[in-house]
């Protein structure tokens, strides 16, 4: 019998092939699985021509199983540089996650000789012991978490179950084709190491297993490292990183950015970052950008997040502050608990050579000077909305007041607010 490590809801993905049919009868079958609730989720690639037929397949098993079932069609980006199997793989990601609900768990139906293949396509990559731990059977995922409860079953002990049980499943043609990586495996090289090593594809399997109990006490070393060398959330201490012995630096490193929820770093990302930022100079600026994300060298620290714009040299707006101003960057600003400003207000880019006269203080003072004071980042200078009255400035973003505008907003109790982007 199935039963999933929670008692939670069960979201099952549904192709109508052999496997993910056996693990939605036997699931069906399973009072103690049903009672928190069962449902079902076919992916409509639309790449095939028969893929209407087997959606309708899909509906008359579920009916027949009384298991509610939800089609997602998607559209398949096929220029995304993913390659065909990666981006079918992308896009029913795409849909499993948008359709899993809080606490809810998806099961898949993979099972020990796709552990297997997967092994053996991320050995070819050169994957570490990370990659090679291939398939978790257990793992948290979107709104709640993926089980994969037959990773420990042979594709042949399903067919025998299926036959056994007289269920009936589609068969996709193109996985007759070898033209993929995994159907080459699947096909070619699969059979020919069973004819010399019959339990090849479990002892695959169990590389996984061991590489995953591997990654698993690294990540703990991993965490604690981390944990040592950050300073908040996006920066960490370079000094501190550079005293780590270089594997476990690269790993701090990957961890560090999955953990901000960046993308991957790429093959040459690691030793992007060593060669042009660790070792540049201190005053460096030196940065390392991939996909949409950015790792930059300032003051001692790595700073890492998604590439935001930066607002236009010739922005300039007229704002009275009655309704939040929206800017080109994407951030916005709003004037709280004030009607509106005696006379509009000018918001625009830093043009260079403004001066402030902060609060308290009798002269003013150069706004890049200020700002350095303040240890804001170059990059996040170059977001930052100027708010003036003619030639005087007023504020800088919400963190640099003059003494009119801290005077004023005082008076009113407004609260100037620079909301920025996530």
């Amino acid at each position: 019998m199935l039963m999933p490590p929670l008692s939670a809801p069960l979201l099952v993905g549904f192709s109508g092939g052999l496997d993910s049919t056996v693990l939605l009868q036997r699931l069906a079958s399973t009072p103690a699985v049903r009672a928190p609730g069962l449902r079902a989720i076919h992916v409509h690639h639309g790449l095939s021509p028969q893929a209407d037929a087997w959606a309708a397949h899909c509906q008359r098993v579920c009916d027949a199983l009384a298991v509610p079932l939800q089609v997602v069609r998607v559209e398949v980006d096929v220029a995304a540089g993913l390659g065909p199997e990666g981006a079918a793989r992308a896009a029913r990601h795409a849909a499993f996650e948008g359709a899993l609900q809080a606490g809810e768990i998806l099961a898949l139906a993979h099972h020990r000789d796709d552990q297997a293949e997967t092994f053996l396509l991320r050995a070819l990559r050169g994957a570490g012991v990370d990659g090679l731990a291939a398939m978790r059977p257990w793992r948290s995922y979107g709104h709640g978490w993926l089980w994969r409860p037959l990773l420990g079953e042979s594709r042949a002990a399903l067919l025998a179950s299926a036959r056994q049980a007289q269920l009936h499943w589609l068969d996709d043609p193109g996985n007759a084709s070898s033209d993929f990586d995994r159907n080459f495996l699947r096909n070619q090289v699969l059979p020919l190491l069973r004819q010399r090593w019959p339990h090849a594809a479990a002892a695959l399997a169990r590389s996984a297993a061991l590489s995953a109990e591997a990654a698993d006490l690294l990540h703990e070393e991993d965490a604690a490292a981390l944990a040592g060398i950050r300073m908040s959330g996006d920066t960490v201490q370079i000094e501190a990183l550079l005293d780590l012995p270089q594997p476990r630096r690269a790993r701090v490193l990957r961890l560090w950015i999955d953990d901000l929820q960046l993308p991957p770093l790429p093959a040459n990302g690691i030793a992007r970052i060593e060669a042009d930022l660790l070792t540049a100079r201190q005053d460096s600026q030196a940065r390392f950008d991939w996909a949409s994300a950015r790792v930059q060298r300032w003051r001692g620290l790595l700073h890492a997040g998604f590439i935001q714009a930066v607002l236009p040299a010739g922005f300039s707006q007229a704002w009275d502050g009655r309704q939040p101003l929206p800017l080109p960057t994407g951030d916005y600003l709003r004037l709280l608990g004030a009607a509106r400003f005696d006379a509009p207000l000018r918001v625009h880019a830093r043009q260079g050579g403004e001066r402030i006269v902060l609060p308290g203080r009798r002269h003013s003072h150069a706004l890049k000077h200020v700002l350095q004071a303040a240890s804001m980042p170059p990059w996040q200078r170059l977001r930052l909305p100027v708010l003036s009255a003619g030639d005087t400035v007023l504020a800088c973003g919400d963190g640099i007041v003059s003494a009119a505008l801290a005077q004023w907003l005082l008076q009113h109790r407004a609260t100037l607010q620079w909301v920025r982007l996530a």
